[in-house]
């Protein structure tokens, strides 16, 4: 393995992640998905524990109703999943990597002290390992 090749998913998450709260709305999150360019995002409290997760599945068919019917989008709230996978800063990026080889999530928030610290997608593992890997094949 080259030197200084990540080898945590510490060395590698993205610290200043996109996050959201139950109160934002579909609307605003939609915007952030975007501009983010993030398949999902972690939700959290107003003390920044994960209580969910919401992805652009989870809203498409919402959003499209609501349009349809001319509503009021809905809340985040109202659509996030509750049963959320996560991982510590110190889980191996070898690992992870092994478990997103199946219908796993593209983004899993990292959790420390119950606590949003950051988030790794499934882009971030596959650059740690060309770089695990010496990067030039």
């Amino acid at each position: 393995m080259p030197r200084n090749a990540p080898s945590i998913i510490r060395d590698i998450m993205s610290r200043d992640c996109y996050r959201v709260t139950g109160d934002t709305s579909i609307t605003q999150l939609a915007k952030g998905l975007g501009l983010h360019r993030l398949p999902g995002v972690p939700v959290v409290d107003n003390r920044d524990h994960l209580i969910g997760f919401i992805s652009e599945q989870d809203v498409l068919g919402k959003l499209l109703q609501s349009a349809y019917l001319n509503d009021e989008p809905p809340l985040v709230k109202e659509l996030m999943r509750h049963e959320v996978l996560s991982v510590t800063p110190a889980k191996s990026i070898t690992d992870l990597a092994q478990e997103m080889l199946g219908t796993k999530p593209k983004v899993y928030p990292v959790v420390e002290q119950e606590r949003l610290v950051g988030i790794v997608t499934r882009r971030d593992i596959l650059g740690a390992i060309l770089k695990m890997r010496g990067g030039n094949h």
